[in-house]
């Protein structure tokens, strides 16, 4: 367990509006975490970015102290100066241990999220896994901590009441859209078709809206999108010369800048003066902040979403004795699974070792063996055979045996 460690930046202790500034396009994740894994000798890397947190999850020997953070974040993006590499320092939270299986069991679970009892958080882990696994980041470590997150996410939302109801920071954005009083005919611009921006175009079609123009980096998925939404689809690219007009914006992109500029922005609107709307729930912030000096925009974003989140929390508070009992057995026999684990890595060396020493003996024997008939030989064979699955069954057997017995002695 001392392995596992996370550095961790949230809503809690960062600006949400800041937590951007560690957001990493994917085509640059394998680059940059190669060279953080060689830099500092860290055995396995994940990154998970939301929009509401940052998370690495490392598995290493070294002790995260000030000077590793301080080598850690200037590798992590070589354009940054002292000041932004103290800025991560100072608003980083490190986990090491048990305090960092017991954060990310409450990071899955919903526990630690902006809005308390989201579930898209338990997707949003795994396939931060996925893509770090494809890879080559990650490695058994990590496979098992994930493994029992997810389980321990599932255990938590079916034996608990924490995401009765559910709220999710796509649903408290569709709730202040809909304040707005926004027309039925309001013609929208959906940019980038992930996760996020398809629940949302759900709770959109569900609520009767339907004049849809999607864009997307990826052609094929943006119309896969306007198929389901009866809508049209475009590459990002096009999105310079849309005139067509707007009334609302929903953009969510992996963009490490923002991709809705100024200069971008005048062409969408045109010669419209009318008051729009712009939905942005991707951090970084998709639209740039400059639009809002010059624009009479009602802008819908995470950072702004945080108050209504406050009040779910309150809401679901009482459950979280129940969800703190699930979380802290879990731990307990996560320790075991790592034991057992620890045994199978040790073991995995027994039937290489039997192989060799099956050759030697035939080896020693070959001159005895040259003098057996047919049948015997092949009877010979069946018991080396049946002997060499028992020495790597049984030594295993016993030693699972054992821990369990050491576990049911605690």
């Amino acid at each position: 367990m001392k392995k596992f460690k996370i550095i961790a930046f949230t809503h809690k202790t960062t600006d949400i509006n800041d937590i951007g500034k560690l957001h990493i396009d994917d085509g640059l994740v394998k680059e940059r975490f190669d060279l953080l894994k060689a830099a500092l000798n860290i055995e396995e890397l994940l990154y998970l970015s939301t929009c509401n947190r940052v998370e690495f999850m490392l598995a290493n020997n070294a002790s995260i102290d000030g000077s590793f953070l301080k080598k850690f974040f200037s590798v992590f993006n070589s354009t940054w100066t002292s000041t932004d590499v103290d800025w991560a320092i100072d608003n980083a939270q490190v986990f090491e241990g048990d305090a960092a299986l017991r954060h990310l069991f409450n990071v899955a679970s919903s526990i630690d999220s902006l809005v308390v009892g989201e579930r898209e958080i338990i997707t949003q882990v795994r396939n931060a896994y996925d893509k770090c696994n494809a890879l080559g980041l990650t490695g058994d470590l990590l496979r098992i901590v994930v493994k029992k997150t997810i389980e321990v996410a599932k255990d938590v939302y079916t034996h608990t009441n924490i995401a009765k109801n559910p709220v999710s920071v796509v649903s408290l954005a569709y709730r202040k859209l809909r304040a707005l009083n926004v027309k039925q005919n309001a013609r929208f611009l959906i940019i980038g078709s992930g996760v996020t921006n398809t629940t949302m175009a759900k709770y959109l079609k569900k609520h009767k809206f339907a004049n849809f123009t999607i864009f997307n980096r990826t052609l094929a998925n943006a119309q896969k999108l306007a198929e389901d939404l009866n809508g049209k689809a475009f590459p990002l690219t096009h999105l310079s010369t849309y005139s067509e007009g707007f009334d609302i914006i929903v953009t969510c992109t992996g963009a490490a800048e923002s991709i809705i500029t100024p200069s971008l922005y005048k062409n969408l609107v045109g010669d419209d003066k009318s008051k729009k709307v712009v939905i942005d729930l991707a951090i970084p912030n998709d639209l740039d902040p400059e639009i809002l000096n010059n624009y009479d925009v009602n802008l819908i974003a995470v950072n702004n979403l945080q108050e209504v989140a406050k009040e779910n929390l309150l809401s679901r508070e009482q459950e979280m004795d129940a969800c703190s009992i699930i979380i802290e057995q879990n731990i307990e026999d996560f320790k075991q699974i790592l034991k057992t684990r620890k045994v199978e890595l040790a073991m995995s060396e027994v039937p290489k070792k039997v192989k060799e020493i099956r050759e030697t003996a035939n080896e020693v024997f070959a001159k005895e063996l040259q003098n057996l008939d047919v049948d015997s030989k092949e009877v010979l064979e069946k018991i080396l055979a049946y002997m060499e699955k028992k020495y790597i069954s049984v030594p295993m057997k016993m030693a699972k045996d054992i821990l369990i017995e050491d576990a049911k002695s605690k």
